[in-house]
């Protein structure tokens, strides 16, 4: 029951936050504040996934050799100015052939 009660929960507030973009007047959205901040919440919401997804297993910290390797090889992609589906390719590879070993 507790699971449906979070999905519900989480719903409704995808729900409001988009109803919030249509009714907040055009003044605050051309607020420089308020440009700055949702210029920088995507960074910081990817980078964070970035982070938990290349060093937790769970609930602890884990620094796996080949994780890391895969994250660097996407940089170094990145760094190229390599499209996406290169840079997660470059990074899958990396990684899978770390394990391989």
């Amino acid at each position: 029951m507790n699971v449906w009660i979070a999905v519900v929960a989480t719903g409704l507030g995808c729900y409001a936050l988009k109803l919030g973009g249509l009714v907040i007047p055009q003044r605050v959205l051309e607020d420089a504040r308020v440009r700055r901040f949702t210029d920088l919440v995507p960074v910081a919401l990817l980078s964070a996934l970035i982070a938990v997804q290349a060093l937790a297993d769970g609930r602890t910290l884990e620094f796996d050799g080949a994780r890391l390797a895969g994250l660097g090889a996407a940089v170094a992609a990145l760094l190229l100015r390599a499209p996406f589906l290169v840079v997660l390719v470059v990074a899958a590879g990396v990684a899978a052939g770390l394990r391989l070993l």
